[in-house]
């Protein structure tokens, strides 16, 4: 089951594709179950977008790299030619169908053993303040609760190596007159850091 896990859809029809759905719903189910326990007083809002934080690609990806699943996926001739070892999304469903894999060859406890072990550093720093809205969140709140246009984002430069992208983000807000830029490793976080500056510029407060 495990070589199936590892084989990609351009390998051929016996790949991980299915594995990945049934993994994706197992994670989110231990994850969700995690944090109930970790955060009794979190709303259903709060809890869900801890969550998302948890099983979304970015993370899943960050999880794979740090087990070195590029040197184990199995790829087409395509794939391997374009380096899709390397790509987040193919990390972060190889991970999922792993997790899938692990259930189906044990059971729901061992696949819960298994989700926590490779979640220890990440679980272990979480607290209050992630299971607050995200900057880009609480700004369109912000602007929307005072019948602006919600901001629009654009990328205006990718740099970098594959390794190390840079993106170069604007963030417009109709009471600025001025576009306000940021950058970060991935689009997600420079509109993050877009976000937060123009949170600053407003004088937004976090919540």
């Amino acid at each position: 089951m495990l070589t199936q896990a590892l084989t990609h859809r351009s390998l051929g029809s016996n790949n991980n594709e299915r594995l990945e759905y049934l993994g994706d719903a197992i994670l989110g189910f231990i994850i969700a179950d995690y944090i109930y326990d970790k955060f009794p007083d979190a709303s259903e809002g709060e809890l869900t977008r801890l969550r998302a934080s948890l099983v979304k690609g970015e993370k899943l990806a960050e999880i794979g790299k740090e087990l070195e699943l590029s040197n184990k996926i199995k790829l087409g001739a395509g794939e391997l030619k374009s380096g899709g070892w390397r790509r987040d999304s193919i990390l972060a469903n190889t991970l999922e169908a792993i997790i899938g894999a692990v259930y189906l060859d044990s059971n729901l406890e061992s696949c819960r053993e298994f989700i926590m072990g490779m979640y220890e550093t990440h679980l272990a720093g979480i607290n209050s303040a992630d299971i607050k809205k995200d900057a880009k969140t609480q700004l369109q709140e912000y602007l929307q609760s005072r019948k602006q246009d919600v901001p629009v984002y654009e990328i205006i430069n990718e740099s970098g190596s594959s390794h190390q992208p840079e993106f170069t983000v604007t963030c417009a807000i109709s009471s600025l007159n001025e576009l306000v830029i940021a950058k970060g490793t991935s689009k997600r976080k420079a509109e993050q850091a877009a976000a937060e500056k123009a949170m600053s510029i407003l004088d937004v407060k976090h919540k």
